[in-house]
């Protein structure tokens, strides 16, 4: 693939990951506990890390996080959101990378969304500097289990599809 084309495909996928982040704040979740979402903007970064690598993932996680905090939010929403996204990215390339035969696609977007949730529950540890945080913590693993599981299979059904599309090569 040349490198004008990875480009433009890398920009394709912000742009996509950055318009499922702005649609989700529209959603209504019936949770009602702040902080739970359905992180759809993570299957553009799982296919991104599934086609490209770890590098590209987390530029796509990024760009992300700082063009939706822009739109919506501020300097805490860019912190809580880099720091889930990237914890997630992490894990979710080191599940893909060298654990694929032990991890399906749902298995690995899940680690991933508890991942995410982790790294906001660290943020809010470190900037609210207090452990009453961590009592979200079995809520947002549960969330992270569910929404995990949606994106995984999303995931899985968007990389079915460019592979059989043959954009990616």
């Amino acid at each position: 693939m040349s490198k004008n084309k990875k480009m433009v495909l890398l920009a394709l996928f912000v742009a996509q990951a950055l318009v499922l982040s702005i649609v989700e704040s529209f959603i209504p979740v019936p949770v009602g506990i702040p902080g739970v979402k359905l992180g759809l903007a993570n299957i553009i970064t799982m296919v991104v890390i599934m086609f490209f690598g770890l590098k590209e993932g987390l530029v796509v996680v990024i760009i992300r996080c700082l063009l939706s905090s822009l739109f919506a939010g501020g300097p805490m929403i860019f912190l809580f959101s880099v720091a889930g996204g990237v914890l997630s990215a992490l894990v979710m390339y080191f599940l893909h990378s060298r654990l694929s035969r032990l991890f399906s696609t749902i298995g690995i977007s899940i680690a991933g969304a508890v991942a995410h949730n982790i790294g906001q529950i660290l943020i809010a540890l470190v900037t609210l500097q207090t452990l009453s945080v961590l009592s979200y913590l079995p809520v947002l693993m549960i969330s992270g289990i569910i929404m995990g599981c949606f994106v995984g299979l999303c995931s899985m059904f968007l990389s079915r599809t460019l592979k059989k599309l043959n954009i990616l090569n």
